[in-house]
C-alpha cells in the first residue's frame, strides 16, 4: 500500500521574502503575463491552499516571485485526523462530540 501525499502552499510565504505583503501587489503583475484573475481570486490563491491550479498561472507566479516549485509547494504525507483532548482530557476526534444527544421521552 501505498503512502497518501499532501501538499503545503507556500506562497504567502515566497512573497513576503520578495517584499510582497499584499494580494494587490500581485493582480497587476500577474495581467503582465496574460493571466487575468479577480482581486478575489487572487486572494483565494494566496490564502488558501488551491485544490486545483492551472499550470500557465503556476509558471506565472513562479516567473513573478523567480523561485521554483520547490519553494511553492512543499509535498507531505498525509495522515489521518489528530484526535483532540477534551477539557476533561478524553480524546475527541472530531464533530461527533457536537451530535446533540438522543432525546429520552419520558411519562409525566
Amino acid at each position: 500500500m501505498t503512502a497518501k501525499l499532501d501538499y503545503k502552499w507556500h506562497l504567502r510565504e515566497v512573497m513576503a521574502t520578495k517584499g510582497m505583503f499584499s494580494t494587490t501587489d500581485l493582480r497587476p503583475l500577474l495581467a503582465e503575463r496574460g493571466i487575468d484573475l479577480s482581486a478575489s481570486q487572487v486572494y483565494r490563491l494566496v490564502v488558501e491552499v488551491p485544490e486545483r491550479l492551472n499550470l500557465k498561472v503556476l509558471m506565472a507566479l513562479l516567473d513573478i516571485l523567480d523561485c521554483s516549485m520547490d519553494d511553492l509547494i512543499e509535498p507531505v504525507a498525509a495522515g489521518r485526523p489528530r484526535a483532540r483532548k477534551a477539557s476533561d482530557g478524553t480524546e475527541t476526534t472530531g464533530v461527533g462530540d457536537f451530535r446533540p444527544k438522543r432525546a429520552r421521552i419520558t411519562r409525566s
